[in-house]
């Protein structure tokens, strides 16, 4: 996009916005409405994101717990006792 396309564009949303009677910047909170406590929002946040992680954790722990069985199922039939084993009944199998 140009510069001119861009200042453009800008201008459109402008104007667009002025007759629709929206201000440019969000108005800040009601006079009538006290600011909130901001260790209170804090400690919201904190809580939202505590959830969120245990959501993620609990999304998370089956999928990695399978995974770590199925690794320890492959490192065992790689380890050379097991390999050398099937090898040999590979081998004693009629085949191709």
């Amino acid at each position: 996009m140009s510069s001119r396309d861009h200042q453009g564009l800008l201008a459109r949303v402008r104007q667009i916005s002025r007759l629709a009677g929206t201000p440019d910047a969000p108005a800040g909170p009601p006079a009538n409405q006290p600011e909130p406590d901001p260790l209170q929002a804090l400690e919201a946040r904190i809580t939202h994101l505590e959830q969120l992680l245990e959501g993620l954790q609990d999304s998370v722990y089956p999928k990695s717990s399978r995974f770590g069985k199925r690794i320890s199922e492959l490192e065992a039939q790689v380890e050379p006792a097991a390999m050398s084993q099937a090898l040999s009944e590979d081998a004693r199998e009629p085949g191709l």
